[in-house]
C-alpha cells in the first residue's frame, strides 16, 4: 500500500444491519391493547345487546307457530296471543307493573308502549274484555301482525 495515499486505509461502507421485527416498539404493543380492548368491548356489547332481546326472538318464533285450524275457536288462539304478550311485557317492565292489568288497562299499556292505538281501538281490542264475550269475531291473522310488530318495537 501506498503511504502518501490517505484513501487508501478507507474500508468499503457497510451497510446497517436491518432491523428485527421483533420485539415490536412501544408504540405497537399500546396499538394492539388498544385493538384489543375494543374488540372485546364490542363483544361484550353485542352479547350482552342479543342476550337482553333475545325473549323477543323467542316470543316471536312461538306466535309464527301459532296455526289456526278451522275446526279450531278463535278464542283459543286469542288466549295464546295474549299469553305470549304478557310473558313478554312481564320480561321486559316486570311482575309488579304488569300482573295487574286487565282489559282496558292492559290494552292501554299496551298501546302506550308500543306506540299505537291498535290495541285500544284497533283489531288488537279483542284481546281486552271482548274475547269474554258469547261470540267473539276477529281477525286473527290482523291480530298476529299488531302483536308481532307490538314484540318486535316495544319500548323498555
Amino acid at each position: 500500500m501506498n503511504q502518501a495515499d490517505p484513501l487508501a486505509r478507507l474500508r468499503d461502507i457497510h451497510p446497517a444491519e436491518s432491523i428485527s421485527w421483533w420485539p415490536p416498539a412501544p408504540g405497537w404493543w399500546l396499538a394492539a391493547c388498544v385493538a384489543l380492548a375494543v374488540a372485546a368491548g364490542l363483544i361484550f356489547f353485542l352479547r350482552r345487546r342479543a342476550l337482553a332481546n333475545r325473549y323477543r326472538k323467542v316470543a316471536l318464533n312461538t306466535l309464527s307457530l301459532l296455526v289456526r285450524h278451522d275446526r279450531e275457536p278463535a278464542l283459543i288462539v286469542l288466549d295464546e296471543i295474549s299469553a305470549i304478550l304478557r310473558r313478554v311485557a312481564i320480561q321486559s317492565y316486570g311482575r309488579q307493573r304488569v300482573a295487574p292489568l286487565a282489559g282496558d288497562a292492559w290494552l292501554a299499556f299496551l298501546d302506550q308502549t308500543g306506540n299505537t292505538s291498535e290495541f285500544s281501538s284497533g283489531a288488537g281490542r279483542v284481546l281486552g274484555s271482548e274475547r269474554y264475550r258469547p261470540a267473539v269475531e276477529a281477525d286473527i291473522d290482523q291480530v298476529l301482525v299488531i302483536a308481532k310488530k307490538w314484540i318486535r318495537e316495544h319500548r323498555q
